[in-house]
Parts: C-alpha cells; structure tokens; sequence
C-alpha cells in the first residue's frame, strides 16, 4: 500500500509520527504544500497562513498523484474542520474530484471515526476537551466541527503558536500541561494541529487520565490504514492503534 501525505512545508511532525505508526509492507510518500513561515500573532496573521496553505494545496496533491497512491492522506489540519461537517464535506468532495475517485483521508473525519471506534468498546462520548496550536479563529472552526457531529465541547485550550513552523516546537510539557486543562469533566480529549508532535503524550496522558485522548496524526493514519482494510495493530500510541 502507497501513501501519498500532502503536508505543509513547514510541518515537521507528520511525517515522523506516521513513520512510526507504518506497518510492514505499507510505504509513506511526502508531498510537501509550499508555504512560506509567517509570523502569528492574531486571527488576521492565522488567515493569511491559512490562505498560504489553501492556494499550494491541489498543486502538491497533483505531485502526489504521479506515484498512483492507493489513498491520499491530508496531513493537514485546519482546513478540514473549516466552516464545520459541511466545509469538511465539501472539502473531502474537491479532494476526491482532484485524486480522479483514489480514497482521500482528512483529520477531522478521522479523529470523528475514531471516537466512534472507542465507543463501540466502551461507553458513549459526549463531552470532549480539545488542545489546538491556533489562534481563537482557527477554534472556533474545529469547535464547530465537533458541535455539528453532536458533541458538546466543555474545554478548549489554544496554544497560539507563533508561526505554522514553530507548531512543532511546543514542549511535551506544554502538550501534557494543556492534556491536564482540558481533561476535566470530559469523555474525551481531542488535539487538532497536524505539526502538534502529541502521539506519544496522548499515548501517556491517555493511561494516566484513564479516558480516550486522540492525537490527529494517530487518528489520521489510523483511519487510513482501516480503510484501506490494513488491520495491522500496534502498542505505544494508545488504545486506538493497539485496539481498534
């Protein structure tokens, strides 16, 4: 199995941690959304980013599309949940007129699959708290992603990283610290932002805090693999790898 990963030039932690989460005989190829790293400082800034990422988007997949990827994964994050159920819908309709029909895979889709995966081997998850690197603009649109899927999003922490670059420079202490926040009086913990590196904190935080935290990247490639009817399971990124 072939992946194509359609990724910022900037992110630096997709393609580490789908590395790692790759079984045997399926392979990862990279195809890089040509952005420049500008500063973030407000929801202006954080729009002007995301336009960066919106206009070199179908430009990479196209790249992508040469090695006949057997699914096409979007190691992005932001615009998935963008406008809500209806912007990732028509979202994953453009992906899919752009790939010829070949199987494409967001983030914001998956990590709602994923919540359906544990609660089919464990109680029902209504309440969620959610970590994001963005600025109030960009939380607002993955707190309405959630909201339309009919959860209620009782904690939200956004990091507001200064630049799409520097996402992937957040400490593990600050991811764990953010865990901690939002854990309170939720079913589940949810993190957004692909360049976020928290597979491996949510793995942790997700033994000690005793509820299903989802990291995107596990999520994303998670559900790439499922979908593509790889069953392959792994320990050391939480129950939904070594589970579901």
């Amino acid at each position: 199995m072939k992946f194509a990963v359609v990724a910022p030039s900037t992110n630096t932690s997709v393609e580490p941690e789908y590395a790692a989460m790759q079984p045997r005989n399926v392979t990862n190829h990279f195809s890089r959304i040509a952005i420049p790293d500008t500063k973030v400082t407000d929801d202006d800034s954080f729009m002007v980013m995301l336009q960066s990422i919106r206009d070199a988007t179908f430009d990479a997949v196209d790249v992508s599309m040469s090695m006949e990827p057997g699914c096409v994964i979007m190691g992005m994050s932001a615009e998935t949940f963008w406008d809500g159920a209806e912007g990732a819908d028509r979202l994953h309709k453009k992906m899919l007129e752009r790939t010829g029909g070949v199987p494409v895979i967001m983030g914001s889709t998956a990590v709602d699959a994923a919540i359906k995966a544990y609660e089919s081997g464990g109680k029902p998850i209504r309440k969620i708290g959610i970590i994001t690197p963005y600025m109030p603009v960009g939380d607002a649109n993955v707190k309405k992603f959630f909201e339309d899927q009919g959860y209620e999003v009782v904690n939200l922490v956004g990091l507001k990283s200064p630049s799409p670059m520097l996402i992937a420079h957040e400490s593990k202490q600050t991811l764990k610290r953010a865990a901690i926040e939002v854990s309170e009086g939720v079913d589940a913990i949810i993190q957004a932002g692909t360049n976020l590196a928290f597979a491996e904190v949510a793995a942790a935080a997700e033994f000690w805090l005793e509820k299903p935290v989802i990291a995107i990247n596990t999520a994303t490639y998670w559900h790439a693999l499922r979908s593509m009817g790889i069953a392959d399971q792994m320990d050391g990124f939480g129950r939904l790898l070594s589970e579901y």
